[in-house]
């Protein structure tokens, strides 16, 4: 098969803090480089991209010397912990930014859907935003036309394509933009996280139309997602970043197990430094035996460290067991409305006890929230946090009500909310 995009040395910089070099003297040598086609005089070599460390640069490279090709009816995925540098990617590969060294080469038209609703306008109607959508993709207005009844049959909008989007949902918004997407026929399909968003209905058509993209149609597809469920079912191949680097690239099943040993979490987690949002500065796992393991049907309990440094309504924290491909099993969450959190300022033990988890023998991790209920601002995340295995030491009680080897739901939890003497830990 031919080559389709080919990135070379792909490379970019930002500068951490402000953006101009500090003086008018030295942004007017900057800016006579670039006329001239020379390098920033003060481009300095910058720090590495690992956002859980604290800045000691001015400038970070989200991306350094990064190659690879795509073959022409190719689904590459790419994945790679928060901040490795995928988005960043997908931006320079869809032309919303420039790299700061290095060259990307396609052959055809490339259509991106990188954020929910990205292009469309609340005041439009959901057809008129099909139209203005289509337009930015590059399609033409026949095209468009000869496509409309399509479109609106397959995002599952058909009642609401005369009501302005402001009013949609999220999951709807996700819809349309992705049904405008896979029908404008571009040989090279971007898409981020765009499947995290819709129902199990809308998922399982959006992986139906990407595979027949691929397969049916000889389109190729950039996938990017954190469900390993997702990118093990749909690709081949996938692309593994790093710090902003290729850590992997090669055989799909090689790579996921590549990054699941990579970002699998130990027993606990822990974070220093100061914060002026409410922030989790410990986690820790109590497992029924050593190394991290955990004997079925037994007691497991989380401790949560939580720091909030101002009076917080509203808070809520909220964590997923999710399994060795990062999907999700069960949620469980505290709710400031729903049972009350002391809400001063100071540092706080949460605990959470699990009496009889359902869950079935393997390994798994945790993703946490920290944030407003109210508001929805987000004050902290944590993916693929505190690892553990789950064995079987005696017999299968005959009492645990399972659905296709995991649980079908999770015995209520237990929570318990105390303050604590930050230095206990």
């Amino acid at each position: 098969m031919s080559i389709i995009l080919k990135a070379e040395n792909i490379s970019k910089q930002y500068r951490l803090g402000t953006v101009g070099t500090g003086t008018l003297k030295h942004d007017a040598q900057r800016w006579w480089a670039g006329i001239r086609g020379k390098e920033d005089p003060f481009l300095k070599v910058g720090a590495v991209n690992d956002r859980s460390s604290k800045a000691n640069e001015d400038y970070v490279w989200a991306l350094k010397d990064i190659n690879f090709e795509v073959k022409h009816g190719e689904v590459l995925g790419i994945i790679g912990k928060n901040g490795a540098g995928k988005s960043t990617l997908l931006k320079i590969l869809s032309r919303v930014t420039s790299p700061t060294t290095g060259s990307i080469k396609t052959k055809g038209r490339i259509a991106s859907l990188l954020e929910v609703g990205t292009g469309f306008h609340g005041e439009l109607t959901g057809r008129e935003n099909i139209f203005m959508n289509g337009a930015v993709l590059g399609m033409t207005k026949s095209e468009i036309k000869n496509k409309l009844d399509e479109i609106i049959s397959f995002s599952g909008c058909e009642k609401y394509i005369d009501t302005p989007v402001k009013r949609y949902s999220s999951g709807m918004t996700v819809r349309l933009g992705f049904a405008v997407a896979a029908h404008l026929e571009p040989e090279i399909l971007v898409v981020d996280e765009v499947l995290a968003v819709g129902d199990a209905e809308f998922q399982k058509k959006a992986i139906g139309k990407m595979q027949d993209l691929s397969t049916g149609e000889g389109r190729t597809v950039l996938f990017v997602s954190h469900n390993m469920d997702s990118i093990s079912l749909l690709t081949d191949r996938v692309l593994l970043l790093k710090n902003g680097l290729v850590h992997y690239d090669g055989e799909t099943m090689k790579g996921v197990n590549e990054y699941l040993k990579i970002y699998k979490g130990g027993k606990s987690y822990h974070s220093d430094g100061v914060s002026q949002i409410p922030k989790i500065r410990h986690i820790e796992l109590q497992t029924s035996l050593p190394n991290n393991i955990h004997e079925f049907g037994k007691e497991l309990k989380f401790e949560f460290q939580i720091d909030i440094p101002y009076v917080t309504d509203n808070l809520a924290l909220s964590f997923q067991i999710i399994d060795e491909l990062q999907k999700p099993i069960t949620h469980i969450w505290i709710i400031d409305s729903e049972k009350k959190i002391k809400r001063e300022k100071g540092n706080y033990f949460f605990i959470c006890t699990i009496p009889k988890p359902k869950l079935y023998m393997g390994d798994y991790s945790v993703r946490v929230h920290l944030s407003n209920s109210k508001t929805k601002e987000k004050f902290d995340y944590l993916e693929s946090v505190c690892g553990f295995k789950i064995k079987m030491m005696k017999s299968v009680r005959k009492d645990f009500n399972w659905v296709h080897g995991t649980c079908k739901y999770l015995e209520n939890a237990n929570w318990s909310v105390s303050k604590f003497n930050s230095n206990a830990i």
